[in-house]
């Protein structure tokens, strides 16, 4: 049976591994910005100002209001400071609530703390008046995401599992979207492996890096 099908494409570029965080400067240069703010978390700000610190003149400060769900009103306060400093990049620190932002703010360089792998869609979930809505838009991806097995070693087993469990369901869902094709499918099938391989064994031993390194 002939199939037909679109795939268009990742223009993502992804950093996997293990010290991959200490590109984060490169990576901004590579893109040409010289000025960018950090998104957070209120909870992770300690770790976004440190690493705010580490990244020097390109960095003129963090934002750390970001919420669950992407309210609106959060982005727009978060939109106001990055037009009033001169800032020309965002860079974020993601788990599943700075995700959201970071599209909304057509972020340069994702740096991500969980698994669940909504950093890399084009799929923007927010909320307005306590009403949530979905859309799509291919500006909404990343220019760069950086995975670093590192980070993960201090994530919380509880929020790691749940987190991994939260990325096969993504997985399963690619198998019956309106817009699958064959591609996508064959990365969803290896995630599900790898999830199912290294999951349990995190479960007992959280800090095996083999495993945390299959998960992500």
């Amino acid at each position: 049976m002939i199939r037909n099908y679109t795939f268009p494409g990742l223009a993502t570029r992804v950093l996997c591994g293990s010290g991959t965080l200490a590109q984060t400067g490169e990576e901004i240069a590579r893109l040409g910005h010289s000025r960018v703010l950090m998104l957070s978390t209120a909870h992770q700000r300690s770790k976004a100002d440190a690493r705010a610190a580490r990244l020097g003149g390109p960095a003129i400060g963090v934002f750390s209001g970001t919420a669950m769900h992407t309210p609106t009103n959060v982005t727009e306060a978060a939109l106001v400071v990055f037009a009033t400093t001169g800032t020309t990049a965002v860079v974020a620190r993601v788990g599943g609530s700075t995700a959201g932002m970071e599209k909304l703010s057509r972020c340069e360089v994702v740096v991500t703390t969980t698994c669940a792998g909504s950093e890399i869609t084009n799929i923007l979930g927010e909320t307005a008046g306590g009403t949530k809505t979905t859309r799509r838009d291919p500006a909404i991806r990343p220019e760069a995401l950086i995975y670093d097995v590192d980070l993960k070693l201090t994530l919380l087993i509880a929020m790691k599992m749940a987190s991994g469990l939260n990325a096969m369901s993504h997985a399963m869902e690619a198998f019956y979207a309106a817009d699958r094709n064959p591609i996508i499918e064959l990365m969803c099938r290896d995630a599900l492996r790898a999830f199912k391989s290294g999951l349990p064994i995190l479960a007992q031993d959280p800090q095996n890096r083999p495993a945390r390194t299959e998960a992500q």
